[in-house]
């Protein structure tokens, strides 16, 4: 929620960079972030403590989830400023932002830093909780970004938080009960991401009963 709240503040930067990536077509941008999340998960899913001073795969996924945080973040304003904006476009842009938390979450979930419990609850959580602020779209009312974690948070999250597990790996650090950081911050998606879910559900049932 920190993040997506600050959506007015960045939009001059982003615009800046859609005008850069004017020429191509802006679905064609929205494919390009489902691409970079397959790669974001793949690293996720292969990397491995044992190895991971030598292929910085860490490194690697966070720079993947960067770009497809990146293209999904202009390609609804590439589509503005050449005037292509479109429903097929919004579904698409939805449909694969939901293929793309799959893709990053779910190779994170399934890697041998998380356990497979936490995993498919940070999952649901993540998928829940974007569903719900789509669905609130879907029956009148204006898409929801509120609630305690969004997706540009958990984005920043998955970008910084790999690179600080990488750093813990070269300096030693180890987390008390066999708990890795990247473990850590998937449970913290599992509880934070189910509530802000309850959390938006909530909104749009009060919603309804105020239209009344």
């Amino acid at each position: 929620m920190v993040l997506d709240s600050q959506r007015r503040n960045i939009d001059p930067i982003l615009t800046f960079f859609a005008k850069k990536f004017s020429n191509i077509n802006p679905n064609v941008l929205t494919w390009f972030s489902l691409v970079f999340a397959v790669f974001a998960g793949f690293f996720f899913y292969f990397s491995d403590r044992t190895y991971e001073l030598q292929n910085h795969f860490l490194y690697i996924a966070s720079l993947f989830v960067f770009l497809n945080g990146f293209f999904d973040a202009i390609d609804g304003k590439v589509a503005k400023i050449t005037k292509k904006t479109s429903l097929k476009g919004d579904f698409l842009d939805h449909a694969l932002d939901r293929f793309s938390d799959v893709f990053i979450i779910g190779g994170l979930a399934l890697s041998v830093w998380c356990r497979p419990s936490i995993g498919i609850l940070a999952v649901i959580g993540t998928l829940l909780t974007s569903y719900m602020g789509t669905q609130a779209q879907a029956v009148g009312n204006k898409r929801i970004y509120r609630g305690l974690l969004g997706r540009a948070d958990r984005l920043f999250l998955l970008i910084v938080m790999p690179m600080v597990q990488h750093i813990f790996i070269y300096y030693n650090v180890e987390i008390p009960y066999f708990v890795s950081l990247l473990e850590v911050v998937m449970l913290y998606f599992a509880i934070v991401g189910n509530i802000t879910a309850v959390q938006r559900f909530y909104y749009i049932l009060r919603w309804f009963d105020k239209k009344k």
